[in-house]
């Protein structure tokens, strides 16, 4: 029994005592009707306690629905953002291989300086940065890029020197 319930019902014992004791005054009611109007009140105040009680139940089980809602929500939403963070750091993962296999593309072509040739990938493009020995250098290092997987495009921004 809740602490509420045993209050209700203290109250309601107090509440009968009382409603005995009052009703031994000096009023010329039979010992029936006195025991009467008591059982009759005692019944009202039960009643009243019981639907205080069912108010307090409802109140109760909508606080709990709420609850259950906040945490489903925030639970969607701590996937969601690991979803994000897991889509952020795999593309990140693949602008860092493009990178890396562009630069091995590039050391490995012998008329290249691949320390003079910066390489930066957003998405899948590539953008090349520095100098080239010559206009053939500069196409051949576009076409090196070009020819690595996931490569989608290049930004050719190398200078003949």
């Amino acid at each position: 029994m809740s602490i509420s319930h045993k209050r209700v019902v203290q109250v309601l014992a107090v509440s009968a005592l009382a409603l005995g004791l009052a009703a031994c005054g000096p009023k010329e009611e039979t010992a029936g009707q006195k025991l009467d109007n008591t059982i009759e009140r005692t019944e009202q105040a039960a009643e009243k306690a019981k639907m205080e009680a069912d108010r307090a139940a409802e109140a109760a089980g909508q606080k709990m629905e709420n609850a259950l809602e906040a945490t489903k929500e925030a639970a969607q939403q701590a996937a969601d953002a690991t979803k994000d963070v897991a889509s952020d750091a795999l593309a990140v993962a693949s602008e860092a291989s493009i990178t890396a296999k562009v630069k091995a593309a590039l050391v490995g072509d012998a008329d290249l300086s691949a320390l003079k040739i910066n390489v930066d990938t957003k998405g899948s493009v590539v953008t090349l940065h520095g100098e080239a020995p010559t206009q053939a250098g500069k196409d051949r290092a576009e076409q090196l890029a070009k020819a690595v997987e996931g490569v989608s495009s290049v930004n050719n921004l190398l200078t003949v020197k």
